[in-house]
């Protein structure tokens, strides 16, 4: 029997099974690699739990708890919130805001035989919606997983006890300290902020081991990428981390009714330093380009970019000043950068993507630039005889992994200087705001500054290459 058309089609399909006609490939983006593929498979059907139904009238349906005096109406988020006293009320609501949470009738049983058929007959429910008697809620397995504490996630100071080594390597790294804020010397390749997969974050042992006898840690008042280092601020009190954010994020936030404090936020400053491969055109200037954040790998991972002219995606503005320390010696020169405005990664994008000069050690930004950079060669010419220059290790030093001389150097990033308002001349003890200051600070200085040591990886490179720096 000979088959013709479509019908041949299906024939042959046993042997090699054709895409659908209706899936077309997208591309896809993986190592900075664009392919074409399949496009992203649906969501897979969650593990749901089951709470109990909810009870008839005339009994209480939250015992142990104060009926109010209202209506005594229960809604689906304190019925939750009931048997889950242990999850945050923000993970909750979460849930609800991402659709996740269900609602069915008593008979209505979610198995793993007849769960594909049930899991039609549930509906969203809102957090505000009333429950009625019958009613039976069904959650991700997530909210229940929640609970499972982690010696390193977010927990109260208490709980965390580092031991005597972590203590004293964390005191070490600090800077200054009064009754406001502290400010340490943050090494590079530690994380800021901890979460379920992350250990020994910053904002978690900072919060153990620098807490000086105060119920609460001092909580980060800006961020520094994971793999650069240097001045890092911390605010000891509510109102001091308030109020420090606020001048970071917005100047104009931070402004009040006092002059003298307004001052102090204008003079607000920070100055990085950092090696680069290549060198501008211009020997100093202001970078002026928006960024915008672009997501790969299915939404797996992130990257910023330049602002495209379109428009097309958001977009924030961004400034960063600049200024050249010295010529170009083994086809990379010193940098310092000081960012006008506080956008993530916006000092390496700015480098990489405008100036045309990657970071040494930044492959998420300069990956292709490294590759050449290692393998062209060099002949660099001293900048007053004009004689070639070749460099040289000096005797007695130790090349250390992550220097300009290693293989995989690491990322040549620091924040150096820091100037910020004396914030503690302007509150007392009790987190009170004084305009002018306080009576007996008022011979402290209205500003402080803050300089920070290079960590050794950027130190040995300093030395190697900072021979003619002006």
């Amino acid at each position: 029997m000979i088959r013709t058309g479509a019908a041949a089609a299906r024939w042959f399909s046993r042997l090699a099974p054709p895409r659908s006609a209706a899936v077309e490939p997208v591309i896809r983006v993986e190592n900075n690699i664009a392919r074409l593929g399949p496009p992203k498979e649906g969501p897979k059907p969650r593990q749901l739990l089951s709470l109990p139904p909810f009870p008839s009238s005339g009994v209480n349906p939250l015992p142990g708890r104060k009926q109010g005096s209202g209506s005594g109406k229960v809604t689906a988020i304190s019925w939750i919130k009931h048997y889950f006293a242990e999850v945050e009320p923000v993970l909750i609501q979460s849930h609800f805001n991402k659709g996740l949470v269900h609602v069915g009738s008593s008979e209505d049983d979610v198995s793993a035989a007849k769960g594909c058929q049930k899991l039609h007959s549930l509906k969203k429910i809102k957090h505000n919606d009333v429950m009625e008697p019958g009613m039976k809620i069904y959650i991700p397995v997530s909210v229940a997983e929640s609970r499972i504490s982690k010696r390193y996630d977010t927990i109260p100071t208490e709980t965390l006890h580092p031991n005597a080594d972590e203590i004293q390597y964390l005191q070490r790294l600090v800077l200054h300290k009064d009754s406001a804020i502290i400010v340490l010397n943050k090494p590079a390749k530690v994380p800021m902020k901890g979460n379920l997969p992350v250990h020994n974050s910053m904002d978690v042992l900072a919060a153990a081991a620098l807490s000086y006898g105060n119920e609460e840690g001092p909580k980060l008042v800006h961020k520094l990428d994971r793999e650069s280092s240097g001045l890092l601020l911390m605010g000891r009190s509510k109102e001091s981390f308030s109020r420090l954010s606020w001048l970071f994020s917005n100047i104009g936030f931070a402004k009040s009714s006092s002059q003298t404090w307004n001052d102090a936020c204008e003079a607000t400053l920070q100055r990085y330093w950092a090696l680069v491969i290549g060198c501008p055109k211009e020997k100093q200037g202001i970078i002026s380009a928006p960024l915008s954040k672009v997501l790969l790998n299915d939404g797996k991972a992130e990257r910023i970019i330049l602002a495209h002219p379109s428009g097309v995606n958001a977009s924030q503005e961004a400034l960063t000043e600049y200024r050249v320390l010295g010529p170009t010696i083994n086809g990379c020169s010193w940098l310092e950068l000081r960012p006008l405005t506080s956008r993530k990664h916006q000092v390496r994008v700015h480098c990489a993507e405008a100036l045309g000069t990657p970071i040494v050690g930044d492959y998420k930004y300069g990956w292709f630039v490294h590759q050449r950079w290692k393998n062209m060669e060099r002949v660099d010419y001293e900048p007053f005889s004009g004689k070639p220059y070749k460099l040289r290790r000096p005797e007695g030093l130790e090349v250390q992994k992550g220097s300009v001389l290693s293989k995989v150097p690491l990322l040549h990033l620091h924040c150096r200087e820091m100037v910020i308002p004396n914030i503690a001349k302007f509150l007392d003890n009790s987190g009170k705001w004084h305009d002018e200051g306080q009576a007996w600070a008022s011979h402290k200085p209205d500003l402080l500054r803050f300089v920070a040591p290079m960590p050794s990886h950027m130190k040995i490179s300093w030395n190697l290459m900072s021979s003619y720096l002006v």
